[in-house]
Parts: C-alpha cells; sequence; structure tokens
C-alpha cells in the first residue's frame, strides 16, 4: 500500500508516555499505522513523562506493549527496528516551562534535520485531566502552537466533570487555541460499526423514509460490561456510570441514530446535526426523575465461575459509597422527527454479558391477517446495531417457516462484519489518530456539545448525589442490573433487548 505518499511529515507528542492508556491503545495504534502506510514516512513519536528512561528503553516498554496489546498479536523483529528507529523520550515535568523549551527545540531540530516548514506537531494528552489545564497553558505560554494550521491538541474524556468544570476549561482553550486545534477524544466514535451507522442511515434510500416517528416505536441503547471496576475505583469514585458512560459514549450513540440528514459529510455540519439533537433533548424536572432514571450498584457474586467482590469491596472504594455503577434513563427528543418516541438507555458493570447494542424497534403492523396459531413466535420488526463483542447489523423479520402449513417466525437478514470482509478491522484508536493527522474532525467532540451534554444531565448527577441510596448495593453480579430498571421500561409496554451471543470477550 503506497497509502502514506502524500502525508506531511508528523510529530507525536505523548504526555503520560509511559501511562496504561499510551501503552495499551496509542502505542499498538501508532505501530499498525506504520505497518498498513498510514504514517508519513518521516515522522517521530516523542514520549514525555516523569520516568528517567533512554530512548531504547523506552521503544523496549512499547514493544512489549505492542506484543501484548496489538491486534496483530505479534511484532516482528525488522519491522519494530525500522519503526524504533522514530522513537524518543524525554524526561519532562509538565508544571515546568522548561520542560516544554525542551520540546520545543527537539520539534525545531527535527524540522531542520528534515528540512521542512509543513511539520504536523500533535500534543496528546495521555495523562490525568487534572492536568489538561497546566499542559495546555504550558504549550501555549512557550508558543509551541503558533502554527494554528500545523499543531494540534488532544485531550481524553473525560472531559471535565460537571457543566462547570467543562465550560471553565473550553473558555480556557478557546482564549489560547483555535477550535480546528483542539481535540476532544472519545474513542467509541473511531469504532467501525459507529461509523456505519452513517452510512447504513445516509448511503441507502430505502432507510431514510423509516427513520421517525412514524415507524419507530423506540429505540434502546446498551453498554454493558462484565469486569467491575478493577483498579479504578478511585478514578470511579468521582464518576460513576452516569458521568463515565453515559454522558459521552451513549449520548454521542444517541446522537448518531437520532440527528438528522447533514447537507454535505464536512466535520461541523455532522457536528452541528448532532448538537441539534442534545438541544431537543427534553430536559429532566425535579419531579420526574425518579420516574425516568435508575441508578444501581452491584454486589458480590459470581462471573464465569469465579466469585467477585461487590462494588464497595473493591480497592479504594469507600465502604458506604454512593456512587452508582448502573445507570438507566428515558429520553425524549421534542423534535418533528422524535416526538413521543422514547429512548431507552442503560450502562452498568458487572452485568451479564459484555456489549455494546442499539435496538430500533418499529411499529408493530396495522393489521394482522394471519390467524393467531400461526403467530406463536411473532415478534416486531426490529433493526439491531451490533457494535461488540461482535460487529454486526441485523434486520429482524418475519417469515414463513418451511413446511406444509402456514407458521412464521422471525428470521435476521444480517451484515456480519467477520462474514464480509477478511481484512483485520482496524482498532478505534487508529482510525482516530489518522483523522487527527488530516485534520479531520468529524469523529471529535466540538466544545458546545460536550457542555450541552453535560447541561442534560446535571439535574439527575445533582439529585444523585444530593440524595444517599439506601437500596444499594441493589444488583448482584452476572445480572441485568436493579430490577427497577426493567420497571423502568416494562411501564411502557417493552422489554429490554439482549442479543444472544455466542461468546463475550473482553474490547
Amino acid at each position: 500500500m503506497n497509502n502514506n505518499l502524500n502525508r506531511e511529515p508528523v510529530i507525536f507528542v505523548l504526555f503520560g508516555a509511559t501511562g496504561d492508556l499510551s501503552q495499551r491503545k496509542l502505542a499498538p495504534a501508532l505501530y499498525n499505522l506504520f505497518l498498513d502506510s498510514w504514517l508519513s514516512e518521516t515522522f517521530c513519536i516523542i514520549g514525555t513523562g516523569r520516568t528517567k528512561m533512554t530512548d531504547k528503553s523506552f521503544a523496549a516498554t512499547l514493544k512489549d506493549s505492542v506484543r501484548k496489546f496489538s491486534r496483530r498479536n505479534k511484532v516482528d523483529t525488522k519491522e519494530w527496528t525500522s519503526f524504533a528507529q522514530h522513537i524518543t523520550y524525554a524526561v519532562a515535568d509538565v508544571k515546568q516551562i522548561s520542560s516544554y523549551e525542551k520540546i520545543g527545540k527537539q520539534i525545531n531540530d527535527l524540522k531542520l534535520k528534515w528540512k521542512s516548514k509543513s511539520v504536523q506537531v500533535i500534543y496528546y494528552l495521555a495523562v490525568s485531566p487534572e492536568l489538561f489545564p497546566v499542559i495546555s497553558q504550558q504549550l501555549y505560554k512557550a508558543g509551541l502552537m503558533k502554527d494554528t494550521s500545523h499543531t494540534r491538541i488532544v485531550l481524553e474524556k473525560p472531559f471535565g466533570h460537571d457543566f462547570e468544570s467543562a465550560r471553565e476549561l473550553n473558555q480556557l482553550l478557546e482564549k489560547m487555541y483555535d477550535e480546528k486545534q483542539i481535540y476532544r477524544i472519545d474513542h467509541y466514535l473511531g469504532k467501525e460499526t459507529v461509523q456505519n451507522i452513517l452510512a447504513f442511515r445516509f448511503a441507502n434510500s430505502i432507510i431514510e423514509p423509516l427513520w421517525n416517528r412514524d415507524f419507530i416505536e423506540h429505540v434502546q441503547i446498551s453498554v454493558t460490561e462484565q469486569l467491575g471496576v478493577e483498579s479504578r475505583g478511585a478514578y470511579y469514585e468521582h464518576a460513576g456510570a452516569l458521568k463515565d458512560m453515559i454522558q459521552n459514549h451513549v449520548l454521542q450513540l444517541l446522537c448518531l441514530v437520532a440527528m438528522e440528514p447533514p447537507i454535505s459529510f464536512n466535520a461541523d455540519e455532522i457536528r452541528d446535526k448532532k448538537v441539534a439533537v442534545l438541544n431537543a433533548m427534553r430536559a429532566f424536572e425535579k419531579e420526574e426523575i425518579r420516574l425516568n432514571t435508575v441508578r444501581g450498584q452491584y454486589a458480590e457474586g459470581w462471573v464465569q465461575g469465579d466469585e467477585v467482590p461487590g462494588y464497595r469491596q473493591e480497592p479504594d472504594v469507600d465502604k458506604d459509597s454512593n456512587t452508582e455503577t448502573f445507570a438507566a434513563l428515558k429520553f425524549y427528543v421534542d423534535n418533528w422527527r422524535w416526538q413521543g418516541v422514547p429512548f431507552y438507555v442503560r450502562s452498568g458493570k458487572r452485568m451479564h454479558q459484555t456489549s455494546s447494542v442499539i435496538s430500533i424497534q418499529f411499529k408493530d403492523v396495522p393489521h394482522k391477517v394471519f390467524p393467531g396459531e400461526t403467530m406463536e413466535s411473532w415478534q416486531q420488526n426490529r433493526l439491531v446495531i451490533s457494535i461488540q463483542p461482535e460487529m454486526s447489523i441485523r434486520l429482524q423479520l418475519q417469515a414463513k417457516r418451511p413446511g406444509l402449513d402456514m407458521m412464521l417466525n422471525t428470521v435476521d437478514m444480517v451484515f456480519d462484519y467477520n462474514g464480509v470482509y477478511t481484512t483485520q478491522t482496524p482498532e478505534a484508536y487508529e482510525t482516530l489518530l489518522l483523522d487527527i493527522m488530516s485534520g479531520d474532525q468529524t469523529l471529535f467532540m466540538r466544545g458546545d456539545q460536550v457542555e450541552t451534554a453535560w447541561a442534560l444531565l446535571m439535574p439527575v448527577i445533582n439529585t444523585w448525589q444530593g440524595r444517599k441510596s439506601i437500596h444499594f448495593p441493589n444488583y448482584a453480579a452476572d445480572s441485568w442490573g436493579p430490577e427497577e430498571a426493567e420497571a423502568l421500561i416494562a411501564r411502557d409496554g417493552f422489554h429490554w433487548f439482549t442479543l444472544p451471543l455466542k461468546d463475550s470477550k473482553q474490547e
């Protein structure tokens, strides 16, 4: 492949290069982009951190990480040697301007060596969120972001911990940088199936006429994990399922399902449509929060034959914690297309299955012409978009069962990535890093989108934080969450959809 022929030289500066994100996700993604010739032939990865390391020892650390976490599951010695020639390391204290001056000199030396003024410089903040303001300010003070066309700053979630902190961080960034330089990353949007929602909706003329309140009865979005919080107890105590998953990942999926058709595949056009969905979503009135939201916390139990602790027994978790590990909410999008159609979302840890599934249920046929005895397994038509662990889009229909009698049963029309494509699917971070290099912000959140999502959920966040649950823990490990979550959707005559899967491997 010659994917890199027209790519400008690029420098990746990784803050927090020895941390978990860099090791598990960024290093494998960069290596795979290199192997698939998506990186420019002229590039450099500058790792920074407080740990003292040489270029060689840092490269060896990345090699171990790539071997463990890359989708290729192996590292070719010759290919790695070629890749490692582009890796350097700099000890840095993110609070000291001298560290940034040192990085700036290294960047300038590379530009002189490459004899190129047109070099993309990407500063990736793979660090704790409280360091975002410090690093972004120091980059600005050191003059490392002056070239608005060729410098970018990448910030991971969580982007703020509530509406005020998100707005404060946005205001800080916007004072120093152009919006086109700021990449707020949500790795969920880099997943193949998530991107395919746009293709499925807007590249097929048979879909759009059905995509509204006249034909769709309700929508469900479930993002569930078998894992508990593991070693992330300290972080999770300040986050919880609502902030950690619903505010970003789940609302992103909802926006892709509910957005209006864009005029073009332009980044701001796509993001305008997403913000319009968030602005149209019905605000939570205080008296309705109890009826339209459910929170839960997992207890001890057994998962695949192993005994697991409850949330309050996890490391760094308060023994009387009020933090939710499960959240379910009912939303309405008050606009012409979706008026009256409920959107049910849920996310939780220690659930029965690790999966991310969008279920779009169509209204029942207006008149059933078949006798009752032919419809023992009758189900309404449903479109199911599975993001993980399998990647598929399936349309569930009614068809006649083979035989002399007229009996109907549900059949699936399936688009399965594994069945259609033989090539490996790129990881989400490969897609997102490539977009950052290309200057494409389509899959990245804009500042107003982040703030609007926080504003929507703040009434629920404030209510839950201000009112201690007397029922925690209220669901067992390896279950589908608290009974109240079933009641939330059952009151409207529906039930949570679960897709039977052969395997529920972790992501």
